[in-house]
């Protein structure tokens, strides 16, 4: 891999073998952050394709990487990803990089990495830098499990479609907001999942004013109610606890007596004997409650 003077549009057609495609993760903040991998990789590409051109000049300044850079982003994910394509086919190597963080988490790159795929062409990730999982591993939340949700939808009705879903999710959830949004997402969030929910608020990460802290969804709220939000912000939400789950599931059962929750099952089609111990499960008492009590009928 070696760098040559191509411009951005113009890359050599002469090699025969398909070039690379680098998913290069670049910092979210802190410039220390970049790997020397993802360096050496931005400097002898063929080409480099940016989220944002300008914003990326600086970071190439910074480093002095002198590879060409070309506009890949949000609005011409799909025709911009067939010029590369083309180019990667014709031999090319070329890096993706975005305004901050891994390229296809949340960022453009991912309908470019499918493409490569269709056409037989060799992609790697070059580690580095992620919010959502920096946020996370910081949040004092359970880490083992979790659900990325990154930027919840801007449309009113798909948004709310999607916190009914995150409703009973017993993962931890991950949440992006931009300050102007937080305090509106997080009456939102707390109208789902409860003011008692906790929740990692992480703000500015590995940036000069980085802060994070473990609070609950009503002291989160009347916080920023009295602080307006600055800076970019990552939620990591608690998920709902099994117990939980399991005394909602057997307060179903309170209006209905252990008799006819026994005979709604033999309805179905099962024995009395099975019956009586799926309503027994369904309750979360013995079964011999659930016999003694019928048997009175």
């Amino acid at each position: 891999m070696k760098n040559k003077n191509h411009s951005a549009e113009d890359v050599s057609s002469t090699r025969k073998c398909p070039g690379t495609l680098y998913l290069c993760a670049t910092p979210i903040g802190n410039l220390e952050d970049i790997t020397f991998r993802v360096l050496r990789t931005l400097k002898e590409v063929d080409l480099i394709a940016a989220e944002d051109t300008r914003n990326s000049m600086k970071l190439c300044s910074h480093f002095d990487i002198r590879t060409p850079l070309t506009s890949y982003h949000e609005f011409n994910k799909y025709d911009k990803a067939r010029v590369l394509v083309e180019k990667l086919l014709a031999g090319a190597n070329i890096a993706v990089i975005t305004d901050a963080g891994t390229p296809g988490i949340s960022d453009p790159g991912e309908e470019l990495v499918r493409q490569c795929h269709e056409a037989g062409i060799t992609v790697t990730s070059l580690p580095g830098a992620a919010a959502c999982i920096t946020a996370l591993t910081m949040s004092g939340l359970p880490t083992r499990r979790f659900a990325f949700e990154a930027f919840l939808p801007a449309d009113r009705q798909e948004r709310r479609a999607v916190l009914e879903a995150l409703k009973n999710e017993t993962r931890t959830m991950i949440v992006y907001e931009a300050p102007h949004r937080l305090k509106k997402t997080l009456a939102e969030l707390m109208d789902i999942f409860g003011a008692d929910r906790k929740l990692s608020v992480c703000k500015e990460l590995t940036k000069k004013h980085e802060n994070v802290f473990l609070t609950t969804f009503s002291e989160a709220t009347e916080y920023y109610e009295q602080n307006e939000p600055r800076g970019e912000y990552v939620l990591v939400i608690e998920g709902k606890s099994m117990s939980e789950i399991k005394k909602e599931q057997q307060a179903r059962w309170e209006d209905m007596s252990i008799s006819e929750h026994v005979d709604m099952y033999i309805s179905q089609g099962m024995d009395k004997k099975e019956a009586m111990k799926a309503a027994a499960k369904d309750r979360g008492i013995p079964k011999r409650d659930v016999y003694n009590e019928y048997i009175k009928i």
